[in-house]
């Protein structure tokens, strides 16, 4: 092991080793389905039930997305690598050949994933160059047949047997 500068480089390096789960968080505006994908997940409480990721202040899908009155959070499986690279797109369809399903409330969730989580903004943290943004889960959908995608090291992986 050696020290190093605490550069952005270095910084995401080291970050990139802590494993984590990925989820899509989207929604419907004006008929358009709007989402993107994040490695920040955090259960934060189970009462109320509280649940955070992190935005970079940079994203231009999150202003698009913060002020609507439900987002759907879909924890991704192993079979869904392809769709994080899809959803994390800087331009183009980012739910191009997946399967949605969109809420009346507008909350938008990919089909087949482990979890879905209908929610709404409880409060936005401002910290560094990201937002904190803490959800409150208002519905709940549960699909235990499906192993998590983790991602790691800047590499999707799966979790051994």
């Amino acid at each position: 092991m050696s020290s190093t500068d605490l550069s952005p480089t270095s910084l995401r390096e080291a970050f990139g080793h802590f494993p984590s789960g990925v989820i899509a968080i989207a929604a419907q505006l004006d008929g358009v389905l709007v989402g993107l994908a994040a490695s920040t997940f955090v259960p934060v409480s189970l009462d109320p039930p509280l649940v955070s990721f992190c935005v970079q202040n940079t994203s231009e899908t999150w202003p698009k997305l913060k002020d609507l009155p439900a987002l759907g959070i879909s924890v991704l499986g192993e079979a869904h690598d392809a769709a994080a690279r899809t959803l994390a797109k800087k331009t183009g369809d980012r739910f191009e050949g997946l399967s949605t399903v969109t809420r009346e409330s507008g909350a938008v969730f990919i089909d087949g994933t482990s979890v879905w989580l209908e929610s709404t903004i409880e409060q936005l943290v401002p910290a560094g160059d990201h937002t904190i943004v803490v959800l409150r889960v208002n519905e709940l959908t549960i699909n235990d047949g499906v192993a998590p995608i983790v991602f790691h090291r800047s590499t999707f992986r799966k979790l051994g047997a």
